[in-house]
């Protein structure tokens, strides 16, 4: 009789065994790697989230995050990635542009690195040797931000028929504020505008720029989307209204903060491709075998609100054309 319950008992360890292995099997974990302040990123990292949770991963149970938010200060991009490189993620999803990428690929030769809407060119930069075939562990989305300089600086013109004098705010340091500063001041000519760029500089340095605004007055504002401009996002959106400048943003965040204009890659569209990468990823596939995608749907989006505000009536023409409008 004891005998027969012994091997009853070894029957039910061994049946019971794998279940239980599975069940404390580790989630994949992915790094999470801004250049953003936490508060102006949330919008972004749920969409994420949310995308990734329609091809089955839902964060808590079968899928972990760490978070690391540089908050606009380029010098902790390295030690940022170096912790998540320690901590040992799965997959590293890296926005805000090439400082944040750069840093990510000096920290891992081997961690997959998944770009979320780069600007810059990642083959100018280095970051992969062509779009269709990275080569290393780096890939992901490009938004060619840069390449799209001239066309909203058109668009800018449009919404406001009487615009003459531009300041662009933007980052020396950022090589894709630098392209797009090129490209605006090659656009500007044909247009009937004159540019005025102005470098901002962290926090200080945006209180230079408006008080310097404020006595240049100029009629419009373009708002490149370096690091020291999305951690300002709601100084600068505060600061247009105020203000009354018709202004232009190259990323969407801040117009969902209550700034007037963005034109650029459907970020919507684009987060649902971040969570292809990373379904790809964890099923096995090499970056390296993953081109490199551009964006397939651009989006023009207007807020009214912030039209009103300042007192400005967008030409009919112009909202027709608008993919979104905020009201």
């Amino acid at each position: 009789m004891w005998l027969s319950r012994f091997v009853i008992v070894l029957i039910v360890v061994a049946l019971g065994y794998p279940a239980e292995a599975q069940q404390t099997k580790k989630a994949p974990r992915i790094g999470y790697l801004s250049a953003a302040e936490r508060g102006t990123d949330t919008a972004r990292a749920e969409e994420i989230r949310r995308a990734l949770r329609e091809v089955g991963y839902i964060e808590g149970q079968n899928i972990a995050f760490e978070y690391r938010y540089s908050d606009g200060k380029r010098d902790r991009n390295p030690q940022l990635a170096a912790e998540l490189v320690r901590l040992k993620v799965d997959i590293i999803l890296v926005t805000g542009g090439d400082p944040v990428i750069r840093a990510a690929k000096n920290a891992t030769k081997t961690i997959p690195i998944v770009m979320i809407g780069a600007g810059i060119d990642p083959v100018e930069a280095g970051h992969v040797e062509s779009l269709a075939h990275p080569g290393a562990n780096v890939t992901g989305l490009t938004n060619l931000t840069s390449e799209l300089g001239g066309k909203r600086l058109e668009l800018l013109k449009e919404a406001v028929p009487k615009l003459a004098h531009v300041g662009v705010l933007y980052d020396t340091a950022s090589p894709n504020d630098v392209l797009e500063l090129k490209e605006v001041q090659t656009a500007a000519s044909p247009l009937g505008l004159a540019v005025r760029p102005w470098e901002v500089r962290g926090a200080e340095g945006v209180e230079q720029v408006f008080a310097a605004l404020n006595k240049e007055r100029p009629d419009g504002l373009y708002v490149t989307g370096g690091p020291p401009m999305r951690a300002n996002e709601r100084r600068i959106v505060g600061f247009a209204i105020k203000n009354r400048l018709p202004s232009l943003y190259t990323r969407r965040e801040f117009v969902d903060a209550g700034g007037l204009m963005y034109y650029g890659a459907d970020l919507a569209d684009s987060y649902r491709r971040v969570a292809y990468y990373v379904d790809k990823i964890l099923k096995g596939a090499k970056p390296a075998d993953l081109p490199v995608e551009q964006p397939r749907k651009f989006e023009l989006v207007i807020n009214l609100k912030a039209a009103k505000q300042i007192g400005l009536t967008i030409p009919p023409s112009v909202l027709a054309r608008a993919d979104k409008v905020i009201r």
